[in-house]
């Protein structure tokens, strides 16, 4: 029988997602408030509100639930409704069930930790960020860890790709991140964000073990000046301008993705220079392949 994949906030990250678990047989449903987008995707859609208590009960049975809520805006509220409130809700729900998932997937994020002098961190790392964000993502990470039901939580850093293309518009503006202090950034593309949870529910499916926990960036954290800088080069732009960053504001560490790679991922993109190159190229900010 096909094994049933249930996403909840089957957006972006979501449908590249749904797609490959399509192609490995599986029976997938994205859950999303507008599910116009799903049209033609081959996965099952579902209109869902999670502050509806019936839509809720309503949820089907699933041997996979994956929760990839995105708040609606950079508040503590939207925050806490997304990534807490929401989360917990669904795993209520679930915990009632005769027949619970196989496990349950959270996406969270390194916002979570607070270094800010580029230190390395890792899934053993204090995780113990100021900012509401940081400190409602560990609400729901911990609610996850306290459930009866099996399940893991991803910290995913920077996540660019098609569409997500702040950063090469700001170079294109002649910006470029201040080189002193060093800004570590991390980052992964969206694709690996779709790939490291298809290869994660791949592990579970083989009955190969899984942590509860993983930190999914890719495999180059460097200063935020040097990929600016690396941008620059390629898009032919002389920066003009740095961005002065208030300090308040500034984080500065280094993602260790050794446990996930350790898993046997591979990541499709293991830097911001193959990733970027992409999406430089398909949106058309290229006149010539990198």
């Amino acid at each position: 029988m096909k094994k049933t994949t249930l996403i909840l906030g089957c957006g972006d990250i979501g449908m590249v997602l749904g797609r490959e678990l399509l192609a490995a047989g599986h029976q997938v449903i994205g859950a999303r408030r507008n599910v116009a987008a799903l049209k033609g995707t081959g996965i099952k859609p579902l209109p869902l509100d999670l502050s509806d208590e019936e839509a809720l009960a309503a949820l089907p049975d699933a041997d996979y639930v994956v929760y990839i809520l995105s708040a609606d805006r950079f508040d503590e509220a939207s925050y806490r409704a997304a990534y807490a409130d929401g989360l917990k809700a669904v795993l209520r729900t679930y915990e009632a069930r005769a027949k619970a998932p196989r496990r349950i997937l959270f996406v969270s994020s390194t916002s979570v930790y607070g270094q800010k002098d580029g230190e390395q961190v890792n899934e053993t790392s204090p995780a113990d960020a100021k900012g509401f964000s940081g400190k409602v993502l560990r609400e729901g990470e911990s609610a996850l860890f306290k459930s009866p039901l099996t399940g893991t939580a991803v910290r995913f850093s920077g996540i660019y790709g098609p569409g997500r293309d702040r950063l090469i518009r700001q170079v294109l503006e002649g910006r470029i991140a201040p080189k002193t202090p060093p800004m570590y950034s991390n980052r992964i593309h969206r694709d690996d964000c779709a790939g490291v949870l298809a290869h994660l529910i791949a592990l579970c499916e083989a009955g190969k073990p899984v942590d509860e926990l993983y930190l999914a960036s890719d495999c180059a954290p460097e200063p935020l000046y040097d990929v600016m800088a690396w941008m620059a080069k390629q898009l032919k732009v002389e920066p003009t301008e740095v961005i002065q960053a208030p300090l308040r504001k500034r984080s500065s560490k280094r993602c260790d993705n050794t446990r996930l790679c350790e898993t046997g991922y591979a990541f499709r993109f293991p830097s911001y220079r193959e990733g970027y190159a992409q999406v430089m190229q398909e949106g058309g900010f290229l006149a010539e392949p990198v």
